[in-house]
């Protein structure tokens, strides 16, 4: 039989890891504040964490410890698609002059598994491990486009449609029609529904049996992804690459 209060303790431990990432080295206090429990069950975990090396205790406050590099790095070398996509993601960023990026889908969102950056690209917020809300991004938008729709109907009623932009999606019927738009054009488009002043285009990685493994994308500014570059060439391109990586999942 569980144990309920085992489950909630590591509930309360990762809690307090998320508000390491989005507060800038806090304090006891303001870890405690954040995550809503009290001072001494922060610093009882606290004090686990870094006794484990998962994080560190500076003199400015506490942060997230490298450790969790190991077990991220560990997670992604062991997926196929990333080993396999990785050189044609470099060689599409080396291409195209932008950012190149590989993304999966888990716990109904999207998972920004690798970048390459081309000599062009614009510095951008993404990273390795990044979460983003899948039809935010053109990988996402893909992604879903080849999920069957019961899945997809799961994934917006726990997670919902969030606003990033003013052009991001937000409707469920816009949604439906764009994602029919991108299974039979075979690539999706981003326009400043992430970030405003970029776009991006990307196309569905699939299997034999056609299920969907993740998406690759190029995203640049609006400045250089526009007329044929963006209606032709770049999608080309990112298609290209997609199957390349689908024939080389298979046979490889």
């Amino acid at each position: 039989m569980s144990d309920p209060l085992r489950v909630k303790s590591a509930g309360t431990t990762f809690a307090i890891v998320e508000a390491l990432k989005q507060l800038d080295r806090p304090s006891i206090a303001e870890v405690a504040d954040h995550v809503g429990v009290p001072k001494s069950t922060a610093h009882d975990h606290l004090s686990t964490l870094v006794e484990l090396e998962f994080v560190v205790k500076a003199p400015d406050g506490y942060r997230i410890g490298t450790r969790f590099l190991e077990y991220g790095g560990y997670a992604r070398e062991n997926m196929k698609v990333y080993r396999v996509a990785r050189p044609v993601i470099n060689r599409l960023a080396d291409e195209t002059g932008e950012h190149a990026n590989l993304m999966i889908e888990e716990h109904g969102l999207g998972i920004f598994l690798y970048k390459a950056k081309g000599e062009d690209a614009v510095t951008l917020d993404t990273r390795p491990g990044m979460r983003v809300p899948l039809q935010t991004a053109a990988m996402g938008k893909a992604i879903l486009a080849h999920m069957p729709q019961s899945e997809v109907d799961r994934i917006i009623s726990e997670r919902g449609l969030p606003k990033v932009t003013r052009k991001t999606i937000t409707d469920r019927e816009t949604l439906s029609d764009q994602l029919a738009e991108i299974r039979e054009r075979g690539y999706a488009t981003d326009d400043e529904e992430r970030i405003e002043g970029m776009r991006c285009i990307a196309a569905p990685i699939l299997d034999r049996n056609d299920e969907i493994l993740g998406a690759v994308s190029v995203s640049g500014p609006m400045s250089r992804m526009h007329d044929d570059r963006y209606e032709n060439d770049i999608p080309r391109q990112v298609q290209s690459a997609a199957n390349v990586i689908e024939v080389n999942m298979t046979y490889s």
